[in-house]
């Protein structure tokens, strides 16, 4: 039987090419069940026999997860499956897309949270925000959990977990390395939202998230970037369908990589970060007062210096998208034709051909949806 080619499949090794421990029954169960969600999940509904084949399981260990998975109400069965006259007509099952919510915060304004509830398709069906009204620390950690609460109160399905995506640098465990704008330092948010609110909670770094959230909603390709462009810079990178952590969980900080010798200070303290010429303020002050033709010549001008940054990562990890989140009036124009225009001249024909330099689909949105990815992920094996 030949290898299925679905996402789950391609990022078969995705998680690292050295086994580190023994592989018990209960990983292989939960590897098995998150094969199924993924496929009735991306795929939609399928017959046992079907799912049998592009999961490359036997029908027993299929007939037995879907009996599982009923009993647990995550899928149900939607009736015979048309077209088919010879034999026992094949019964469709189909995951519960609309049964179960997810609630997502994104932190990554300075002025206010927003939140949303979710389906498990990425639908906000509640919306709610909350001025942070310069709260930091501890308090800030204490205003996370009344609006967590809100919105859990708001929902209207079961929730099955929360998920935050935060400023700074997170850990696998959703630790809060350093975020040094929230005076967050070594601070285990999702274990103190877990308890507090006694829901499975989340955290990932929020541009690591925006990356989630293209990958599962938006359509992004496997192996890409999302360049996070408001009050600072960020970067998620996803390669061959996962998500890259890097050393100390710090991959991604692309902001603080310096482009311009003895440039303008930055708020990490050094001079000439990417972040002081590309971040949506630094934007703005270079096109003020210009007329239309000078602004897209300064425009292009950061183009050309964020291609020049982004030329390396792209040449090493092999990218096949670069997508911009933020303001559309500044980047959506001169500059991302400039930057695409530098990703090609300094990338061997081999990596730029077919290379896609765009806006990201979900908007200011993106966040929110990588933090219900979170969630989807961690509760259901499903991304």
């Amino acid at each position: 039987m030949s290898t299925p080619t679905t996402r789950t499949a391609r990022r078969g090794l995705g998680a690292g090419l050295r086994a580190t421990s023994k592989v018990l029954p209960e990983h292989a169960r939960a590897h098995n069940r998150s094969l199924v969600l993924q496929h009735l999940f991306h795929e939609g509904p399928t017959s046992r026999a079907d799912l049998a084949r592009a999961t490359s399981l036997t029908r027993v260990t299929i007939s037995d997860l879907v009996n599982v998975l009923l009993a647990e109400g995550l899928v149900e069965e939607l009736g015979v499956q048309p077209g088919r006259r010879v034999g026992k007509p094949a019964i469709l099952v189909g995951m519960r897309t609309d049964a179960y919510q997810i609630v997502a915060v994104d932190l990554s304004d300075d002025a206010v949270m927003r939140g949303a509830v979710m389906t498990l398709t990425g639908e906000a069906v509640v919306r709610r925000s909350l001025p942070v009204d310069g709260h930091v620390g501890d308090a800030l950690v204490d205003l996370l959990t009344r609006f967590a609460r809100t919105l859990i109160a708001a929902a209207t399905r079961p929730v099955i977990g929360v998920g935050v995506g935060s400023p700074g640098v997170v850990d696998d465990s959703g630790r809060v390395v350093e975020a040094p704008n929230r005076q967050w330092t070594d601070l285990p948010l999702a274990a103190i939202l877990t308890d507090r609110l006694a829901l499975p909670v989340h955290v990932a770094n929020d541009a690591n998230s925006a990356a989630l959230g293209e990958y599962t909603y938006g359509g992004a390709a496997d192996s890409m970037l999302v360049l996070t462009i408001g009050q600072g810079v960020g970067a998620g990178v996803m390669v061959d369908g996962s998500r890259v952590h890097g050393a100390a969980d710090a991959a991604g900080e692309l902001g603080h990589v310096t482009v311009v010798d003895d440039g303008e200070l930055c708020a990490c303290g050094r001079r000439g970060c990417l972040e002081t010429v590309l971040a949506a303020p630094a934007l703005r002050r270079a096109v003020a007062g210009l007329d239309p033709a000078a602004a897209d010549e300064a425009l292009a001008g950061v183009g050309r210096t964020l291609g020049v940054a982004l030329a390396p990562v792209v040449g090493a990890l092999n990218l096949g998208e670069v997508l911009l989140s933020g303001p559309a009036d500044l980047l959506d124009g001169a500059l991302r034709t400039a930057a695409l225009q530098t990703l090609t001249d300094r990338t061997m024909p081999a990596t730029a051909a077919g290379l896609r330099l765009r806006m990201a689909t979900l908007d200011e949105d993106v966040v929110l949806a990588g933090a219900a990815v979170l969630v989807l992920a961690a509760q259901l094996g499903v991304s």
